[in-house]
């Protein structure tokens, strides 16, 4: 049995933990966190065992182990790099590292060590977004012309933050989440299904944007971006990110039929729906009411609600895992996560560049879950 140990338990290590319920076949051998009081209120929460160095964990593990990074996004290419030169599989939370040269050099020690990295965000593996990708191989929309893809959620610095807490009582990390900022701790989500739907980005155009100065900490970190992504296979997408916009999560697949539509990015059982376009005298129009698009056969499991989202945290985790027990390359590869972090950092950085980027990675189009076929 292949062991899993998770660095780093925060806020966001809760949701995994949660998420991991519902796969009975996962455990957590260690824990490893900097703050040893936090380590230690996680472990007795979720009654785990705990690392009290790094160094420690990574030896007290068998060879080819999977390393949960979930530390902040600064330390991921540090983590990432000490997990992978001892020899164990990883998977990152976003950002896989903070500049395109890092995340070059992690991709790089994966391949020559033969082991498994991948990246959130792993929501593309949900029912949600794997029926999304089903109606669009199955021509429900009919040619795709044009994708509009929000990340909008709300003028979050007026929002009590302070006063959110995860589950074992773990601070939501406002000081991160600003400096990293909404485009490097967001885009993943439909990048991830667009990528893995249409296949590699050609180029992107972009612009971003800090709105709003005053956020408790010193940062000129873009609260707002917006990129026009140009696909190898022709499609186009407009992606907006923000936490100055009302509340958005809406995606949109525009084709010839009509639109499919999802209106929750995080919720894993989001319903898809096709409103199909039709003529009424001289006026064209998209049918108000989406007929909802249905998976055949059996669909994974559902976690409940946690905050401000209904996902599972570990779908990525338990395709690693079930790739090392088949024999097979998984589905949330390097290169998967090598390109959507190139793309990320376009757009994140669009202000310092001429906003025209042309992509040097690329990567496979997603293989569909084998419930989604």
């Amino acid at each position: 049995m292949t062991s899993i140990a998770i660095i780093g338990c925060g806020f966001v290590a809760d949701l995994y933990m949660r998420s991991l319920e519902q796969f009975q076949d996962l455990s957590i051998d260690y824990v490893y966190d900097h703050n040893p009081a936090r380590l230690a209120t996680f472990c007795d929460y979720w009654k785990l065992k705990p690392a009290q160095t790094l160094d420690s964990l990574l030896t007290a593990l068998e060879p080819e182990s999977i390393l949960l990074n979930l530390t902040n996004p600064s330390a991921h290419f540090e983590i990432n790099q000490a997990c992978l030169l001892a020899g164990h599989h990883v998977y990152s939370e976003k950002p896989l590292a903070m500049d395109m040269a890092q995340a070059n050099a992690l991709l790089g020690l994966a391949k020559e060590r033969g082991l498994m990295l991948a990246s959130a965000p792993c929501s593309v593996l949900s029912e949600t977004a794997q029926t999304l990708a089903k109606a669009v191989r199955d021509d429900v929309v009919g040619t795709p012309r044009l994708i509009y893809a929000e990340l909008d959620d709300g003028f979050i610095p007026q929002a009590p933050y302070r006063d959110w807490k995860s589950e074992s009582g773990a601070p939501w990390p406002f000081e991160d989440e600003f400096r990293t900022g909404c485009t490097l701790e967001h885009a993943g989500y439909y990048l991830s299904w667009l990528i893995g739907i249409f296949g590699p980005v050609d180029r992107v155009v972009a612009a971003s944007a800090a709105l709003i100065p005053d956020k408790e900490i010193d940062t000129d970190t873009p609260d707002f971006s917006v990129a026009v992504l140009f696909f190898k296979s022709g499609v186009v997408a407009r992606l907006t990110c923000s936490i100055v916009a009302p509340h958005d999560h809406q995606i949109r697949v525009i084709g010839d039929k009509g639109v499919l539509a999802v209106k929750k990015a995080w919720d894993n059982a989001a319903p898809v729906r096709f409103h199909r376009r039709f003529r009424i005298r001289r006026r064209l129009i998209d049918h108000p009411i989406g007929k909802k698009v249905r998976l055949k056969g059996p669909r994974p499991s559902k976690v409940k609600r946690r905050g401000a989202a209904s996902m599972n945290f570990a779908l990525g985790l338990a395709e690693m895992m079930a790739a090392l027990r088949e024999g097979r390359d998984c589905r949330m590869s390097a290169d998967f996560a090598l390109h959507i972090n190139e793309v990320t950092l376009a757009i994140q950085n669009a202000r310092a560049t001429e906003g025209v980027q042309k992509m040097q990675t690329s990567c496979e189009v997603l293989k569909p879950m084998t419930w989604a076929r």
